[in-house]
């Protein structure tokens, strides 16, 4: 199932949309007088021809983008009944920080990321983790060899489909704290999964940071 369809106003882009920037009058005063010659135009149609503008250039970049176009593949996943030790491992393997837990068909269940092991040893930074371990009366409380993956993981994921548009993707980014999203088919089954600095990069998207 595609987690995606949980609703925040406050991250509701529509597909292939990102916000405008407001222009104000005296935003577009100034770019007006950089334009030799007389100009009859308002302010209003100003901003009239910046909106309709954005909207056909968004339309133009992102039209045609599909998250498979990003995705990384080849990822080996966790199983939900695997120990956490092992889990660790398999992450710094891997080279990123989160990955995906599949059930027994493919499908994605949750995702283990480095947040995921901070809260079980009740730190909120691997600084502040860090500080306890310098303690001289530091002990590991959490036993990571005893604990399954499925204890640990966050569920459900937030997932999209392989043809997911740049506005889907964007609200899934929005919807989690993650580093990773994974990119599963019709079935919810794992194909891969797009990184956000992949995506950042891949559209200079700052604010996405």
């Amino acid at each position: 199932m595609n987690s995606t369809s949980k609703e925040d106003p406050k991250n509701n882009y529509s597909t292939n949309e990102v916000a405008e920037v407001e222009l104000v009058d005296e935003d577009i005063l100034d770019a007006m007088q950089h334009i030799p010659g007389y100009l009859d135009i308002t302010t209003e149609d100003f901003r009239t021809i910046y909106h309709l503008a954005h909207r056909h250039a968004l339309a133009r970049l992102f039209a045609k983008f599909k998250a498979c176009n990003l995705m990384r593949t080849g990822i080996e996943p966790l199983s939900p009944d695997m120990y956490l030790d092992e889990a660790i491992k398999a992450i710094v393997r891997s080279g990123l920080k989160s990955l995906p837990v599949v059930d027994e068909k493919g499908c994605v269940t949750g995702m283990l990321t480095e947040t995921d092991f901070l809260r079980r040893l009740k730190v909120d930074t691997f600084l502040e983790l860090l500080l306890d371990m310098l303690d001289d009366d530091f002990e590991f409380q959490h036993r990571c060899h005893e604990t399954h993956v499925k204890e640990a993981m966050t569920s459900p994921a937030i997932t999209v489909t392989k043809d997911a548009g740049f506005g889907e993707v964007i609200t899934a980014f929005h919807q989690h704290d993650g580093r990773s999203t994974p990119i599963v088919d019709s079935d919810g089954r794992l194909l891969g999964i797009l990184l956000r600095k992949d995506f950042i990069a891949a559209f200079n998207l700052e604010y996405l940071r």
